[in-house]
């Protein structure tokens, strides 16, 4: 689950506000003062939303926001405080806080706030690395895990960033192994340079020499204008060879040649070229093995092998599933336009259960599949009838889609019959404005009855129920409160 830090230095308001983040399914950490709740920023990193008090005797609030803002923390933080003016407000926002409350705050807006901090702290997090990534910037924080399995691939990297030695990543398809390579470049002297990636698997076999080397005017049949090779184009930057063990015999004699003297010849050209490129090579075969079985030279795999890194599948670090899961339905929700608050407790059980063959690649696409065909505001078992066919078999598969309204196989337009529907006995519907006795319901009763319809039917999204029901926001909140209904509440559509 989340962890929720929660700063105040009252320990009353600390153990109620611990209470309401843990009902809603989040993990309370708690800190008395500003200094503590910094040591936890920075020692134990991972939080989703910070809850900070403003006014504390070691360090107040702003002190603490700045703090993070200096340290480079972009944990999203959420002010309550018993003291407001609007020039408190003001500063707090423009110090980079995304809500702001005055105590007492109801428990069911403070859940809406740390569901929409920890949605937009999402969304940042996407649009920083995508900036990043152009830029050739990318840091260890733009990694999504909490798995340790990952601890040692992360300290790796950031010490393979601080020198130009070859690095060879292994690890299965799908494990992220360009992400660590671009992450390693973007830490180094090289960052913002050339990253150029080169798949060896995909170049027909007659252009390999080309592809890496270039190639002159008239070199070959075709060859109508000078090329200019991989190798060039990474000149000062780093060269990602994906899929190294794919490399052909005679392919492998010219890369190491280019290796171990910095040199590249085009192919038609009498001269030389030196060129400056950090090599980084992956794979997802064993080079040792292949090495010894003869199919790739035991000379090239010593000068790729200096600083070897192994990423571990995504079934050895089961921590990474939920907060990877969070990172792609954050991101495809929001591109298909969708409100969609996260996985369902059932289905992240699910998910961590599966074995995931195809590594962090297949978790992509089956959270995108799920994004398009969901229509809810959680993503639940059914949206993932692949991983529930495999994990679970075809009868429970069977069983979840036949609340769907999609037929389980292909028919014929030709074929298509009558829908039979199976005779059945008509029980008395009872009229909904008696009880059991017969008496007239309350009003009271079928107006907590009408709200909680609303909510479920809406997904919990507050504006849409007040419109339907025709009744303001504070009006609805103040019903919540009065029926108990406040822990229905899923999401805010404000």
């Amino acid at each position: 689950m989340t962890r929720i830090l929660i700063v105040d230095d009252d320990p009353v308001q600390l153990r109620l506000t611990s209470e309401v983040a843990r009902r809603a399914g989040f993990t309370p950490v708690t800190a008395g003062g500003g200094d503590e709740a910094l040591s936890l920023l920075k020692s134990s990193p991972g939080f989703g939303a910070v809850i900070l008090d403003l006014v504390m005797p070691d360090r107040d609030g702003m002190a603490v926001m700045e703090a993070m803002a200096r340290d480079g923390i972009s944990t999203p933080v959420i002010i309550q405080t018993a003291h407001s003016s609007l020039e408190t407000v003001v500063s707090a926002m423009r110090q980079g806080a995304v809500d702001f409350f005055v105590k007492p705050v109801a428990p069911e807006r403070l859940i809406i706030s740390l569901r929409n901090a920890l949605k937009l702290d999402e969304l940042e997090t996407i649009v920083r690395t995508d900036r990043s990534k152009r830029a050739g910037t990318l840091g260890l924080g733009d990694i999504a895990t909490r798995s340790p399995a990952m601890h040692r691939v992360l300290t790796l990297a950031q010490k393979a960033a601080k020198s130009p030695i070859p690095v060879l990543i292994e690890g299965e398809t799908g494990t992220g192994k360009e992400l660590i390579a671009r992450v390693i470049q973007g830490m180094g002297e090289r960052a913002s340079k050339p990253f150029v990636t080169v798949n060896c698997a995909a170049i027909p076999q007659n252009l390999i020499e080309s592809t890496l080397f270039g190639h002159k005017k008239g070199a070959f049949t075709g060859a109508v204008a000078d090329h200019q090779g991989k190798f060039a184009e990474a000149n000062g930057g780093t060269l990602f060879l994906d899929e190294i063990g794919e490399l052909p015999l005679d392919a492998q004699a010219k890369l190491l040649r280019a290796l171990q003297q910095g040199e590249i010849e085009p192919v038609g050209s009498t001269k030389i070229e030196r060129v400056n490129v950090r090599v980084i090579s992956a794979t997802n075969r064993r080079l040792l093995g292949l090495a010894q079985t003869g199919e790739f030279r035991e000379d090239l795999y010593y000068r790729l092998n200096v600083f070897p890194v192994y990423l571990p599948p995504l079934r050895d670090r089961p921590e990474d599933i939920e907060v990877l899961a969070g990172h792609f339905i954050a991101r495809f929700a929001a591109e298909a336009g969708k409100r969609i608050a996260g996985l369902s407790g059932p289905a992240l059980e699910l998910l961590a259960g599966y074995n995931w063959p195809g590594n962090i690649r297949q978790l992509e696409n089956v959270i995108y599949r799920a994004i398009v065909l969901s229509d809810g505001g959680y993503l639940e078992i059914a949206d993932f009838p692949q991983i529930v066919a495999q994990a679970r078999g075809r009868e429970e598969t069977a069983r979840l889609t036949e609340t769907l309204p999609l037929p389980s196989a292909p028919v014929h337009v030709d074929a298509v019959r009558p829908l039979r529907r199976p005779d059945e006995t008509r029980e008395a519907i009872p009229d909904r404005f008696l009880d059991a006795r017969g008496d007239v319901t309350p009003l009271s009763d079928l107006e907590r009855e009408l709200i909680a319809f609303a909510l479920r039917h809406y997904g919990g999204r507050m504006s849409r129920v007040a419109r339907a029901l025709k009744i303001g926001r504070s009006t609805l909140y103040r019903k919540l409160r009065e029926y108990g209904l406040e822990g229905a509440v899923e999401s805010d559509a404000a």
